[in-house]
């Protein structure tokens, strides 16, 4: 499963490899003296990954708000992101907020946005659910966050970092897999793979760039 069309993540001053896929850089986050994640070198998922126009595993799964969210029963959803996350790693908080705008701008339009924490909370408490439902209040995020304790949607999806997006159209096929943007820094933005896939979707076209690196930290998993 390669890369469609031209995909990098520039700018690396660190020389840590980014993806368990292939080679990205990432911009900025160690120059401003924020040190790699703990694990972000670790062990990725020996599942099978799911290829682009594959049909993904459903989930049901706990959300920080009380409720449940299934995958199958998102009325009027017409793309979904299943992103996975965690509340600790700098790569996420450095996409943090173009996540939450791009949940706001295309909800209307019908993009629904799944984060998905599968980390150990037992190795890694920062990521307990407890901790979910704090950050959520802290952050002010508008997107659905869910607990995979199990790990079992993890390791269905294939996902190895956080963050790492796995793009849905209405009939749940994967239609983009991979980096939100090419820049863990907004200014250095110059491609919107995500904004850019999932507008695709919605206008029922063809998505132009289908895979791109995964740059993060590890999923953190149980041993």
């Amino acid at each position: 499963m390669g890369l469609s069309g031209s995909a990098a993540i520039t700018h690396n001053p660190t020389g840590h490899p980014g993806a368990g896929r292939g080679v990205a850089q990432c911009p900025g986050l160690h120059g401003r003296g924020v040190p790699p994640a703990r694990g972000y070198d670790g062990p990725v998922s020996r599942a099978p990954a799911i290829s682009v126009g594959d049909t993904v595993p459903g989930f049901v799964l706990p959300l920080t708000d009380g409720r449940t969210v299934d995958l199958s029963d998102l009325p009027g959803a017409q793309a979904i992101a299943v992103v996975f996350w965690c509340n600790h790693c700098p790569y996420v908080n450095a996409w943090l907020g173009r996540l939450n705008d791009l949940a706001e701008e295309l909800a209307d339009r019908g993009l629904v946005v799944i984060c998905v924490n599968s980390n150990d909370a037992v190795t890694y408490p920062a990521d307990s659910f407890d901790a979910m439902v704090e950050r959520v209040r802290q952050t002010g995020t508008v997107f659905r966050y869910a607990h995979d304790e199990t790990q079992d949607v993890a390791r269905a999806y294939g996902a190895e970092r956080t963050p790492e997006v796995f793009l849905l159209d209405a009939d749940r096929r994967l239609r983009y897999r991979g980096a939100i943007d090419d820049s863990t820094e907004p200014g250095g933005v110059t491609q919107q793979w995500l904004h850019d896939a999932a507008l695709a979707v919605l206008r029922g076209q063809d998505v132009a760039v289908t895979e791109t690196p995964a740059v993060g930290c590890s999923v953190k998993w149980r041993h």
